[in-house]
C-alpha cells in the first residue's frame, strides 16, 4: 500500500508538470508577431538595453491587446530574415557601419512595408545619419510633425517626442524617413525611449517617466503594425 501511494503521488506530480509544460508551450506558440533587434557592424553596442523590447512587448500586450513575443529575436542587417518581422528596433551609443549590400537589404525591407525604429542611446547620432544616406541617398531625415499618426494613434503627444533622459540637455526630437508619403524609419533623438523601457532597477527612472516612454513606444508599435 505504501508503494502504491508513492506511485500515485509521483504520477500526480508528473501529470501536473505535463499540464504546466503544455500550457507554457501553448502560450508561447500563441504569439503572432515579433519585434526584432537589429544587429549591425562597426563596433557600436547594438545589444544595449537588453530588457527594453521585452518590457515594451509586455506593456503593449497588456494595454493594447497585442500578441507580441517578449522573447525577441536578433536579426543581422544583411539577412533575408529581416523580411520576417514587421518592425525592427535599433539602438546603441557608438559607431554604425552598413556595407553596400546591407544598405540595399534594409532599403528593400523598408520599401516592401517594413518599419525601423532607431533609438539614439546617446552618441549614435553622428554615425547613424551617414549610414541612413546609404540606404536612401535621395531622402533627408525630416522632423516628424506633431500631428503625425505616430504621436496620436493610441496616446496623444501634442508636443512630439517625450524627453526621457538628459543626455546633452537638448530637446527630444523625432526624425523620420518618408518613402512615398509613408514613414518607414522613425529616429528618436535626445530622448532615449529604450532606457525608459528597461527594468526600473537599471536606470531608476520615475514611474511617470517610464510611463511616458512606454506610451510613446506603444504608439510606435501600433503605427508599425497597422500602417
Amino acid at each position: 500500500m505504501k508503494h502504491l501511494k508513492k506511485w500515485l503521488i509521483l504520477e500526480l506530480l508528473a501529470f501536473i508538470i505535463l499540464i504546466m509544460a503544455s500550457s507554457f508551450t501553448t502560450s508561447y506558440k500563441d504569439y503572432t508577431v515579433e519585434i526584432a533587434l537589429l544587429k549591425y557592424n562597426g563596433g557600436g553596442d547594438w545589444y544595449a538595453n537588453p530588457t527594453a523590447i521585452t518590457n515594451l512587448a509586455r506593456y503593449c500586450n497588456d494595454k493594447m491587446n497585442t500578441n507580441i513575443n517578449p522573447d525577441y529575436p536578433t536579426v543581422e542587417i544583411g539577412s533575408v530574415e529581416l523580411f520576417n518581422y514587421p518592425m525592427l528596433h535599433m539602438t546603441g551609443h557608438g559607431n554604425v557601419v552598413f556595407s553596400g549590400a546591407e544598405a540595399d537589404n534594409l532599403r528593400s525591407y523598408l520599401i516592401a512595408g517594413g518599419f525601423l525604429h532607431i533609438d539614439d542611446n546617446y552618441g549614435m547620432d553622428p554615425f547613424v545619419r551617414p549610414e541612413l544616406k546609404k540606404v536612401f541617398p535621395e531622402l533627408e531625415l525630416l522632423e516628424v510633425p506633431f500631428d503625425h499618426d505616430i504621436y496620436n494613434l493610441h496616446h496623444r503627444f501634442k508636443n512630439g517626442l517625450p524627453k526621457i533622459h538628459k543626455h546633452d540637455d537638448k530637446p527630444a526630437k523625432g526624425y523620420g524617413l518618408f518613402w512615398e508619403g509613408r514613414l518607414v524609419c522613425f529616429y528618436s533623438y535626445e530622448s532615449d525611449l529604450g532606457d525608459g523601457w528597461e527594468d526600473q532597477s537599471v536606470h531608476k527612472d520615475s514611474e511617470a517617466k517610464r510611463l511616458e516612454a512606454f506610451r510613446m513606444g506603444a504608439n510606435i508599435v501600433k503605427y508599425a503594425f497597422t500602417d
